[in-house]
């Protein structure tokens, strides 16, 4: 795929997380996961939205915003997405997002997963390695 300057894009699909308090998020998704934001754009009241890359998997993170029906896990009582990260080191990322300000929704299953909701975002997280 090309854009309007010819120049040829990949297509991806990339999830966007509706939170409250954005600029937050942000900042607990760099320190938690090692984010980079790629893309940030902010207005005058502080609401943000930003592309992340983890170590080139890409994610958005903007601010709910119900007039769009873009809602947030608060405003919905529970998240309707859940993001696995697979990695070499789940229990290393799963230990770095608690210290982060994460908390442990369950223990390490059988299947080699642990869970944490990623506060302030409360979209729970699943750290696996496959």
């Amino acid at each position: 795929m090309a854009n309007e300057a010819g120049i040829s894009l990949p297509t991806s699909i990339a999830p966007w997380l509706s939170v409250r308090n954005s600029a937050q998020a942000v900042e607990f998704y760099k320190a938690a996961f090692g984010a980079v934001e790629v893309y940030h754009i902010e207005d005058p009241g502080g609401s943000v939205v930003a592309r992340l890359s983890v170590n080139g998997a890409e994610f958005w993170v903007g601010d709910e915003s119900p007039e769009h029906f873009n809602f947030s896990p608060e405003s919905l009582g529970g998240s309707s997405v859940r993001i696995v990260f697979t990695v070499a080191d789940p229990d290393a990322l799963f230990e770095r997002a608690l210290q982060a300000g994460a908390a442990q929704v369950y223990a390490r299953s059988s299947d080699g997963a642990s869970g944490a909701s990623s506060i302030p975002t409360g979209t729970i997280g699943r750290f696996a390695v496959r």
